[in-house]
């Protein structure tokens, strides 16, 4: 029996992806906007813009140098090249701005997962979007502590002495579809919430935001209805008193729909941002698979047309 190669078909979508990221990478413009310098990739040398560019985005596990020459013996096709070291990937590196990746994803990723070639994932006609953050130790150097601040380390007898630059990186993230929609680099200093009520800007109408706890707090639930788009948040048991109430009873599949306002110490933020004085919202009680309860507050109110047996699923 003959062996014949079986050749996988690649889906149009991707197809497109791939022109519009090789077109973009050579475009004249988008390089000038994204170097650093004018002078930035100017001279012939093996890493132009666009193959320092294809290196970066291709994730790898593998120390630099050996993904490197992989890489070069890749783009050579069997013909010999001129080794490179690691360190002329960090002295390129440099010349980029960090943006080119962002504009990259908002001009050509998001545009085809999106398009009409693409099947997007909903959950009853919604997009979902989960956002959260992380704090993120970066390396020790000067100008990245002046850039994102300074974190002190401490133990049981107070300073130690060694500090290091922290950061906050939080993501706004298609969760069906897996498709990073925006990622933000910050200064810790700066709030979880505060950050992705920044972020909130990337939300169209009928979009569904997903929160862990902490993301209950009015304000920020009356962004995401500014927005026109709805929330699942999941609720702490020091939330809302009619959450705490929930939480007391520790009863699953229960399900009501209230209205909520603003803390005392809220409503000048409220009136400054020209948000609702009172939120109408629908708290729900589930029973997690190890027992604990868990409520969340959604303003998706219809319980005909979203059934509360299936936010379990949804959230998680």
């Amino acid at each position: 029996m003959s062996m014949r190669t079986i050749r996988p078909v690649i889906p149009g979508y991707l197809l497109t992806l791939i022109e519009t990221l090789r077109a973009r990478l050579r475009e004249a413009n988008f390089q000038a906007r994204q170097r650093v310098r004018l002078v930035d990739f100017t001279r012939a040398c093996p890493l132009t813009f666009p193959v320092l560019m294809l290196f970066v985005l291709q994730i790898s596990g593998k120390s630099i140098q050996r993904h490197l020459h992989e890489f070069l013996d890749d783009l050579a096709a069997g013909q010999l090249f001129a080794p490179l070291t690691s360190g002329a990937v960090t002295h390129a590196r440099a010349k980029l701005q960090a943006c080119a990746f962002s504009e990259l994803n908002q001009a050509c990723v998001l545009p085809v997962i999106y398009g009409l070639e693409h099947p997007v994932q909903r959950w009853r006609g919604h997009r979902l979007v989960g956002v959260d953050s992380s704090l993120v130790r970066l390396p020790r150097n000067e100008e990245l502590g002046q850039k994102f601040g300074w974190k002190e380390v401490t133990n049981q007898n107070g300073a130690t002495g060694t500090r290091f630059p922290e950061a906050r990186l939080s993501v706004l993230y298609d969760v069906l579809n897996l498709v990073g929609w925006e990622a933000r680099l910050e200064p810790s200093t700066l709030g979880e919430v505060a950050l992705a009520s920044q972020q909130l800007a990337r939300l169209q109408p009928g979009d569904v935001a997903i929160n862990d706890r902490g993301f209950t707090g009015y304000v920020y639930l009356a962004l995401v209805r500014q927005r026109g788009a709805h929330y699942i948040a999941r609720c702490s048991t020091g939330s809302f008193l009619a959450v705490q109430e929930m939480f007391r009873r520790n009863r699953a599949k229960q399900s009501q729909v209230l209205w909520l306002f603003p803390p005392a110490d809220q409503r000048a933020e409220c009136r400054w941002l020209g948000l609702p004085v009172k939120l109408k919202v629908r708290l729900l009680s589930l029973r997690l698979p190890h027992g604990e309860l868990e409520v969340l507050a959604t303003s998706l109110l219809d319980e005909v047309a979203y059934p509360t047996a299936e936010f379990l699923t949804v959230y998680h």
